[in-house]
């Protein structure tokens, strides 16, 4: 059973980050499963670090993009999420190719939602872990 309460399709989510960072990154959508959202990342000159690898800061940028679109397309209609707290463990490198990261509930609350995010490279091997927690918020 789908945990989506919205309309969740790779074209939506693509035309709503259109124009932001996530753009700007080219973080692109990828799949949308039934309890799951994954993503990649380039590991090129947008997104190195002066040391030749992917920036610790992008990989929590797809993390935390994951985390978000997720939460907000689980939330009930006309609610809201914001982000509460983030962490991330930065497990490997990686200096070309692309990152992958996934997002799968780890609780979908009433008030509270929180996500388990995994990064990998293009060989599959673990780059990241990240934990997001998403305040929901009822419409005023």
């Amino acid at each position: 059973m789908s945990i989506w309460n919205k309309p969740t399709t790779l074209a939506s989510i693509s035309a709503h980050t259109a124009n932001t960072a996530i753009s700007h990154l080219g973080i692109e959508f990828l799949e949308v499963g039934d309890d799951f959202l994954r993503a990649r990342v380039p590991v090129d000159e947008r997104t190195r670090q002066p040391y030749g690898i992917l920036h610790g800061g992008v990989s929590v940028v797809l993390a935390e993009t994951l985390g978000s679109m997720a939460a907000a397309n689980s939330c009930p209609p006309d609610h809201r999420v914001v982000g509460l707290d983030i962490n991330a463990n930065h497990i490997r490198a990686a200096s070309s190719g692309w990152v992958t990261g996934t997002a799968r509930p780890v609780h979908i609350g009433r008030t509270t939602q929180v996500w388990q995010i995994d990064l990998v490279n293009d060989e599959g091997q673990l780059t990241c872990v990240s934990r997001i927690t998403m305040a929901v918020l009822a419409p005023r």
